[in-house]
């Protein structure tokens, strides 16, 4: 298996199920910029450039398409992601990738992909333009689907709800429900590097509400521990009312505070999504015997 890019240790659900998956692998390459909880896994790992050590090109959410220019060379054996995928893909004998530099990627990406075919490399110099492009002459789609979707306008329908595949009961009577914080992104790779990014915030916390901590007994700012059918961990709570009662959140960047040890492995039939966001916990104050594994 190939990963790039990715702390999938940190971000996927059931924690102790994806380490045993990926050791179970007969072989596993990481790409990255730093030595993540995955790559530590890894029997190769491919050193990577980072945004500012790369030429290439970037696609944001706003469809906007940018170049990207090397400000600095990279450290020691970095490569760009490119440039690593095309050497493993011509050693392995598969044709087709015998590029060298990323306006080479690019263009071909442009020549393949209708909803770049107007753009190439020197096109994009000055990041004005939203795709679709669909020729040449296009000027860009700055609003998508502006007076209809491609296929007639949307059609709202009645969904029927079903449980997750698990739910609260006596033993795990509270929802926790995980994300993101504005002030790190993702697992931290690259922000929990920062010092600046470290003084926003410090720690994980789990988010609950006054009076779900008054009925536990914990003060602000206490540990607890926080206990699912597949884990425990401990974290420290901030009494909040963003969190309704009966529902705690926490985000997942944290390695040393590794909430997915505690997510299972449901997910969405339609979309096959992970159920991140629904998983029933135990929360028991640090030192109670209640929080204890049998």
């Amino acid at each position: 298996m190939l990963i790039d890019g990715e702390n999938t240790v940190v971000t996927d659900p059931d924690r102790h199920h994806c380490e045993k998956a990926l050791g179970s692998l007969d072989h596993l390459v990481v790409i990255d910029i730093f030595l993540t909880e995955t790559a530590q896994l890894a029997d190769v790992v491919l050193p990577a450039t980072a945004w500012g050590e790369t030429d290439g090109t970037q696609t944001n959410t706003e469809r906007r398409v940018q170049r990207l220019r090397a400000a600095v060379p990279p450290p020691g054996e970095a490569k760009p992601d490119w440039w690593i995928i095309a050497q493993i893909a011509q050693r392995m004998g598969t044709p087709g990738f015998e590029f060298e530099s990323a306006k080479e990627v690019f263009n071909e990406l442009c020549s393949l992909c209708p909803i770049y075919a107007g753009l190439d490399w020197d096109r994009i110099d000055k990041g004005e333009y939203q795709w679709p492009v669909p020729d040449a002459d296009h000027p860009g789609t700055p609003i998508l689907h502006e007076d209809e979707f491609k296929n007639g306008r949307g059609i709202f329908k009645v969904i029927g709800y079903r449980d997750p595949a698990e739910v609260i009961d006596d033993d795990f009577p509270f929802w926790l429900t995980t994300g993101r914080r504005l002030e790190s992104y993702h697992t931290r790779t690259q922000t929990g590097r920062s010092e600046g990014i470290d003084y926003l915030l410090p720690e994980e916390t789990l988010e609950v509400h006054p009076d779900d901590l008054a009925g536990l007994g914990v003060d602000d700012g206490g540990t607890v521990r926080m206990a699912s059918r597949r884990g425990e961990i401990e974290i420290v709570v901030e009494a909040t009312t963003r969190s309704p009662r009966g529902t705690v959140f926490s985000s997942f960047s944290f390695a040393d505070v590794p909430v997915n040890a505690l997510t299972g492995s449901g997910y969405d039939p339609v979309t096959h999504t992970a159920e991140l966001k629904v998983c029933p916990v135990r929360i028991t104050p640090v030192g109670s015997d209640a929080g204890q594994k049998s």
